[in-house]
């Protein structure tokens, strides 16, 4: 390929990355030449790990992934994020209906401000009842969540639990 790579941009707040957002980081590597997973700050959730932490976790689960990379950009506008990478494409993962009404009007907001074009990519519904949120809701209380988290996630993850 010539010219500027295809890149798409991934924001979330990855407190921590699931493997449910693996699935769809996974899946958009295959779509896309450079995939940015942004972190991005929700002044509506308190987060369990740092933004640098999180990129450390999303490096370590996506190590595989040559052509994915993650960082941290804080209260900012994923539009603003998408022109300072140049990206014309904002990659979301859904989970069903209710995702996808709240994700169409910020995908129709963002797209008539910027241009820049919201591709919602359905997950895999094998994992589509996983969040952040509700893995460590239920890891805090003592349940195996190895199998709804990337393996570099886990330990991490068991420890701040242990430790707040």
């Amino acid at each position: 390929m010539t010219g500027n790579p295809r890149r798409a941009v991934l924001p979330g707040s990855y407190d921590p990355i699931t493997n449910g957002h693996l699935d769809v980081i996974t899946r958009a590597s295959r779509l896309y030449d450079d995939v940015v997973v942004a972190i991005l700050h929700n002044p509506n959730k308190q987060g369990t790990f740092t933004p640098e932490e999180r990129v450390a976790l999303i490096e370590a689960s996506t190590a595989d992934l040559p052509n994915v990379r993650a960082a941290a950009y804080g209260d900012r506008l994923i539009v603003d994020v998408c022109r300072e990478l140049d990206a014309g494409v904002l990659l979301k993962g859904i989970r069903g209906s209710t995702d996808y009404d709240y994700e169409l009007p910020m995908a129709l907001m963002n797209s008539e401000m910027t241009g820049v074009e919201t591709l919602l990519l359905p997950g895999n519904p094998t994992l589509g009842h996983y969040s952040s949120s509700l893995i460590r809701l239920i890891a805090a209380h003592g349940a195996d969540v190895s199998a709804m988290v990337p393996e570099p996630v886990l330990g991490p993850l068991l420890a701040k639990l242990r430790a707040g």
